[in-house]
């Protein structure tokens, strides 16, 4: 019996950290790392140990035996697929491996006698505790975790499906360090608003922005700025009860058809939240409002449009192939399109585009009715097709035969999120992306970017901490040489600074609470939780364990 890695792998690779045997690729060091959609097993070196599955962060790895009960076996295949135009890798005999990666190394660290310095992380998503993490563990450095939130988690907690609670399991991993002795944390505070980049760094050695890339990227089409054309990253941030987002910002109670532009894992998320059963998704932290929304809505068909062919959709392999299990779903494409057809039919076995030979395909004829007066739901690809025109009540997209007029209620755009730029700091407005050079960012010393705000939009939860390591590695490196600037003032000081400036400042003991309450809320009705969705309830639940101590 071997193991195998499914779909909610999360590629941090700490499970090749701990394989015995090498048999999980591709690794850190090789040029397939952080391209590749997942990581792979390799069934004809696996010696069943299982220390990847008990250390991995989003319990992704299973013993391949058992992939059938959870529904998963295609990830055997998949698993074994990557590997098959490969060499073998056979354990070295009489050679034990204790680490994949070669001997053990610290290169991230400090000398021993170093004197311990303060740096402030900006954002306490997966990039910033990624970084956060990597400086308690290598030296003896002194955190300050920063966020304009009155509540930690940043993408991991608002940006990633409620039906991908796996995924969300990282967190738990995270939240070790939140209470770290080491670490302070200062929730509700607005780097740019409450106190400036500036007395932020006069208070702290270094400074590591992970703020992310909280916009959206633009189609460029007349209509785009109608009420009925809303960005895909704001229905995220809706069915997740982000406070910035109303429980009233979206309307499902009178559209049948949504159409979703964009073929990415963004784009698969909305529409498979948007056709799921609600009974389904009553079981996960989906927001309260959204889920009252989803229980009363008229959706039965969401569009996917593709500029490009299925061969180049954008999504990965694992959350394609979880489309085609959803249970009433019907998966269609629309055969306007020769190229369409020909791609699925040629695609190779390890091919995204061979995934989709299960769906239905046909003509869809669009001046009917959503779903053709079936009773199933149904999400339907519409490749080698593109918006030209948003009007209220239907898009104008491109097609083999011309222009068709889609009817639909509501377009979401799925084509990409955006950084933004951040007080103090430098932009590239065209990669949407702070310069930088190894993480150090260009003209501003002690002031450093990790995660999308960097490198920009891409790459999934686990590309962060690669990321990561190199701007602690660029960090530490100036530490060492000296040239960060000495702080002109304390932790005390700072700590009043903030108090005195942010009105509502949450610490990890109202955090706590929080996380408190909400499990509370959810065991009322039977949920894992039950998200509090705006900033007073937020800061409400926080201070509620100072009122029970008085």
């Amino acid at each position: 019996m071997t193991y195998a890695i499914t779909q909610t792998c999360c590629n941090d690779a700490t499970c090749i950290a701990v394989c015995p045997v090498n048999c999980i690729h591709p690794t850190p060091d090789e040029p397939d790392f952080g391209r590749t959609e997942m990581l792979y097993i390799d069934p004809g070196s696996c010696i069943d140990c299982g220390a990847c599955a008990d250390a991995c962060p989003v319990d992704a790895i299973f013993p391949a035996d058992a992939l059938a009960a959870a529904g998963q076996e295609e990830y055997a295949a998949v698993n074994a697929a990557f590997y098959e135009e490969r060499a073998p890798r056979p354990v070295p005999e009489g050679v034990p491996t204790f680490h994949a990666w070669g001997a053990p190394s610290f290169e991230r660290s400090l000398p021993a006698d170093f004197a311990p310095i303060r740096v402030a992380v900006v954002g306490t998503g997966p990039a910033g505790m990624y970084a956060a993490e990597d400086l308690l563990l290598h030296t003896n450095a002194e955190v300050t975790l920063v966020d304009r939130l009155p509540v930690a988690g940043g993408l991991l907690r608002y940006g990633v499906a409620p039906d991908h609670p796996a995924t969300r399991r990282i967190g738990d991993t995270f939240a070790r360090f939140h209470t770290h002795p080491r670490v302070r944390m200062f929730l509700g505070v607005d780097v740019g608003t409450d106190i400036t980049a500036a007395e932020l760094a006069a208070h702290h050695d270094a400074v590591v922005y992970a703020v992310g890339a909280a916009g959206d990227r633009r189609l460029g089409v007349p209509g785009e700025e109608l009420p009925c054309s809303v960005a895909a990253t704001d229905f995220v941030a809706w069915y997740n009860a982000h406070p910035e987002v109303a429980p009233e910002a979206i309307d499902l109670s009178e559209t049948e058809r949504v159409v979703v532009v964009g073929t990415g894992n963004v784009a698969l998320d909305v529409a498979r939240i948007l056709v799921t059963d609600p009974d389904t998704l009553a079981a996960t932290d989906i927001a309260d409002h959204a889920l009252a929304a989803l229980r009363a809505s008229a959706v039965r068909e969401v569009v996917l449009l593709a500029r490009r062919g299925p061969e180049d959709a954008s999504c990965t392999a694992p959350e394609l192939l979880a489309l085609g299990r959803l249970p009433g779903v019907r998966l269609v494409v629309d055969d306007h399109d020769p190229r369409t057809g020909a791609a699925i039919d040629s695609a190779g076995p390890r091919d995204k585009a061979a995934l989709l030979r299960g769906a239905v395909r046909e003509r869809v004829d669009w001046s009917g009715r959503p779903g053709a007066g079936g009773a199933e739901r149904r999400i339907v690809f519409r490749f080698h097709s593109a918006p030209e025109e948003i009007e209220a009540g239907a898009v104008r997209v491109t097609g083999e035969g011309g222009p068709v007029t889609v009817p639909a209620a509501m377009v979401l755009r799925a084509v990409g999120y955006r950084g933004r730029p951040v007080a103090g700091l430098p932009f590239d407005e065209a990669a949407g992306a702070v310069p930088h050079a190894g993480g150090r960012v260009e003209g501003r010393p002690g002031a450093y970017v990790v995660g999308w705000i960097k490198r920009g939009p891409s790459g999934g939860i686990g590309a962060n901490r690669t990321c990561a390591a190199e701007t602690v590695g660029t960090l530490l490196a100036d530490a060492v040489a000296g040239s960060l600037p000495a702080p002109a003032g304390g932790a005390r000081a700072f700590d009043r600074l903030v108090r005195g400036r942010a009105r509502h400042v949450v610490d990890a003991r109202g955090l706590a609470a929080i996380e408190r309450a909400e499990r509370a809320r959810g065991e009322e009705t039977g949920r894992p939780r039950v998200k509090l969705g705006t900033v007073p309830e937020l800061v409400a639940a926080a201070r509620a364990r100072r009122r029970l101590l008085r």
